[in-house]
């Protein structure tokens, strides 16, 4: 029998590994042309009957670049009528005011648009292609004009624009936009390459995401919806800066950061593949299975890795012993991107946890 509680949250489907531009730091192997074996318009619909068959998720649409594929459309108006909420992950430079009109009426809900640098050098250095930002600012417009869209901007946190995120939170309180998203680089893929000359020390991550608790909780709360990704260890901050303030952390105070947790890689989200293949996230590179084949139910409920991502018991080095282990789980991605271990401890979290404090100083405890 399905167990309710472990159904997906979150699907980010790569519709194509298809892209108009050459960002330093991505995920997918980006390339000017769509694959030769992607799914198909088709195969997608089936797919997205199993899911629906037995969950609700939110069904994000990327890619590479999700409007390079000519039946994204058509598989988002699929899937807003099964009963999904559709969101759509693109790089803005390709909309149009026919692409805006398009994406309203396909019923996709909330479309996310990356901005790496509040101005055209910093951005356009990023992406790889100069006018890439003029590009996306006109197209996030373009939607905000047309009306009924949840507009997000989508920042990833490199050592290039780390002390720009204040001018970053400024754009998008101009550009009127619903959420500003922070993504801490994953050091896999394309990033790879360029981890040890963009990745942000683990200091400098503490200090982001302390300042993001800043604006999303505090003082200086921004009224817009923040939010860190791919940086799970932001809800041990929240319970220590809750603690430190003397409150506690519930939905009243903290909204949905109380609801949930860090890496939900195989526990709450996954990501297909152009071709099919299913993977507890789009930066952990592990096959679960491949939707081609198998009944996406099937891969989510009885995939080896889906089962062990789900025992925080499982994680070693200073995550097995930390007290926030099931709060925060690290990023696997990141562990993985280091040491080809998936249940290693997270590379970029400078907290110690209490066990090895106590054993630094020699205090034993029952």
């Amino acid at each position: 029998m399905h167990n309710a509680e472990l159904s997906p949250r979150l699907i980010f489907w790569e519709l194509t590994s298809g892209c108009n531009l050459r960002c330093i730091h991505c995920r997918a192997s980006a390339q000017p042309e769509r694959g030769p074996d992607e799914v198909t318009a088709e195969e997608a619909f089936q797919v997205i009957d199993q899911i629906t068959a037995f969950s609700r998720p939110i069904l994000i649409l990327t890619g590479g670049e999700p409007l390079y594929h000519p039946d994204v459309f058509t598989i988002a108006s699929y899937a807003t009528r099964q009963g999904l909420r559709v969101a759509l992950a693109t790089n803005g430079t390709l909309v149009d005011e026919r692409t805006a009109l398009a994406i309203r009426q396909a019923g996709i809900s909330r479309v996310s648009i990356s901005l790496d640098g509040p101005d055209a050098v910093t951005h356009d250095t990023f992406r790889g292609l100069s006018g890439a930002f003029s590009a996306a600012i006109r197209g996030l417009q373009l939607l905000r004009e047309r009306g009924g869209i949840s507009l997000q901007v989508n920042t990833t946190v490199a050592r290039h624009n780390v002390e720009q995120l204040p001018q970053m939170l400024d754009l998008c309180l101009r550009l009127g936009v619903d959420a500003f998203h922070l993504f801490l680089l994953v050091p896999v893929g394309c990033g790879l390459e360029v981890a040890e000359e963009q990745e942000v020390s683990p200091e400098e991550y503490e200090k982001t995401l302390n300042w993001l608790y800043d604006h999303q909780f505090g003082r200086e709360a921004a009224g817009i919806e923040l939010k860190a990704t791919c940086a799970p260890h932001y809800f041990r901050v929240i319970r220590q800066r809750a603690k430190r303030d003397g409150s506690k952390v519930t939905r009243e105070t903290h909204g949905m950061a109380a609801m949930t947790k860090g890496c939900l890689a195989g526990t709450g989200v996954c990501f297909i593949s152009s071709t099919g293949r299913v993977q507890p996230c789009g930066y952990l590179p592990i096959e679960a299975g491949n939707v081609r084949i198998t009944p996406f139910q099937t891969i989510w409920e009885e995939a080896e890795v889906f089962r062990e991502l789900r025992r925080p018991d499982i994680l070693s080095g200073k995550c097995g012993i930390c007290e926030y282990r099931t709060l925060c789980m690290g990023c696997r991605a990141r562990a993985f991107g280091t040491t080809v271990d998936p249940f290693s401890e997270e590379p970029y979290c400078i907290y110690e946890p209490v066990a090895m404090r106590r054993q630094a100083t020699g205090v034993i405890h029952a």
